[in-house]
């Protein structure tokens, strides 16, 4: 694969680039080929350059994190029932996190590869970086690859998840207050289970470095996209996209529809201990449920929200040059056809004067339609749908399977 000379640690030459380097560096754009944690499972012979294998990736990792937790458990005889309140078999949310998200973040990788992959050379392929600007178009795509392969910003997600994940969030904020298998409160603090000290030194930090390395990720995509939107790009307002030829934008959302299902994957299990062992209710979560629904839509489409600057001076630029040119063109044709312009043996009728005005006003209407961000509600919805279908089913906590269809079938019909 071209994409392997970046995997390692991007290219470092420092004399100009040529054309074809630029061409090769846009197509080898990946998010996801690249840092410590892929070599790795590339030595390991659980991908390869084209970041296959997703199967024994998700065995791998999720039964490494989850097994043991099973086995250690059933050791100290928390796995069902007493001597705990929350034993192993009925704790939802790890289950939830190791068996559902973990590998929803794992398929993600090669959702989000495939799908963002075209996207740089789609820049090229459009002409929408004048060519005295490729210099920098293509000093940001290698700017990305050497962040993203980065051995330093992967230690330090790894400190970050030790020294803040496991010791702050979730010892003090997403640990169950009550005995359970992994920790027992005591007056001093909460004591690990022997498979609490698996779960919180080595599966919960595997499962926050997943997460917060997509964060990452997430913010090398959007760097990348405000220093491509820095540069003063060759946009058409009558482009039939409505967005000057950036609407293949519009479609990146979707590459991340995965990741964001995961998440809701990761609110539903949360909820679902809470409601189950703590006696609360799902309507006590709205806030949570609103914020992160908002959270990771911001995350998503906030990126794309960079080009709307360039979006709408290309469309005050459009609207007035092209208003401009059907100024000019409807004042000829009313001279010509309605002033007595018009040669006498000129019929008006099959005249291509007519047609050529239409177009005229077709392309007007475009420029007038022309949107300033690559966004759809569709996009926004869809998106929305993702993150909350793994809580709908929480819904049964609050009314018998046979009520709640009964109220949606009388919503439908």
């Amino acid at each position: 694969m071209g994409s392997s000379r970046h995997a390692a640690g991007g290219t470092t030459s420092r004399t100009p680039p040529s054309g074809d380097d630029i061409v090769r560096d846009a197509q080898d754009f990946s998010l996801i080929l690249g840092g410590p944690l892929f070599q790795l499972l590339r030595r390991a012979h659980l991908s390869d350059d084209a970041l296959m294998m997703v199967r024994q990736r998700v065995v791998f990792i999720s039964l490494f994190a989850w097994l043991p937790l099973l086995l250690l458990s059933t050791l100290e005889r928390y796995l069902s029932g007493q001597p705990v309140a929350v034993p192993f078999v009925l704790d939802i949310e790890v289950h939830v996190r190791f068996l559902v998200a973990v590998p929803l973040l794992i398929v993600a990788e090669l959702v989000v590869h495939q799908r963002l992959r075209p996207i740089a050379g789609a820049f090229l392929e459009r002409r929408l970086i004048p060519e005295a600007e490729l210099p920098r178009f293509d000093a940001a795509l290698r700017s990305a690859f050497r962040l993203r392969n980065s051995v330093f910003a992967e230690l330090l997600l790894i400190v970050l998840v030790y020294g803040f994940g496991v010791l702050v969030v979730w010892r003090q904020y997403t640990a169950l207050h009550a005995a359970t298998w992994y920790a027992t409160p005591s007056p001093t603090g909460s004591t690990l289970s022997l498979a609490g000290v698996w779960y919180g030194y080595v599966s919960l930090p595997i499962f926050q470095f997943l997460l917060i390395r997509w964060y990452f990720r997430l913010f090398i995509w959007a760097r990348l996209l405000w220093q491509v939107s820095r540069i003063r790009l060759s946009l058409l307002p009558v482009h039939p996209d409505r967005l000057g030829g950036l609407g293949f934008l519009s479609n990146t959302v979707y590459a991340f529809a995965v990741l964001v299902a995961a998440h809701g994957v990761m609110l539903a299990g949360q909820l679902a201990n809470r409601i189950f062992f703590l006696g609360a209710t799902l309507p006590d979560f709205k806030v949570e449920i609103a914020v992160m629904v908002i959270f990771l839509l911001c995350l998503v489409f906030g990126p794309l929200l960079v080009f709307a600057p360039q979006l709408a001076q290309a469309k005050r630029e459009g609207l007035r040059e092209y208003g401009t040119l059907a100024g000019h063109y409807a004042r000829a044709f009313d001279a010509k056809w309605l002033r007595g312009g018009a040669p006498g043996d000129e019929p008006l009728l099959g005249s291509a004067d007519i047609q050529s005005l239409a177009d005229l006003g077709n392309s007007y209407e475009i420029v007038q339609g022309m949107r300033v961000v690559p966004i759809t509600t569709d996009a926004l919805a869809r998106l929305a749908a993702a993150i909350l279908a793994p809580i709908v089913p929480l819904a049964l906590t609050m009314m018998p399977l046979e009520e709640l269809l009964k109220r949606l079938f009388g919503l439908l019909f």
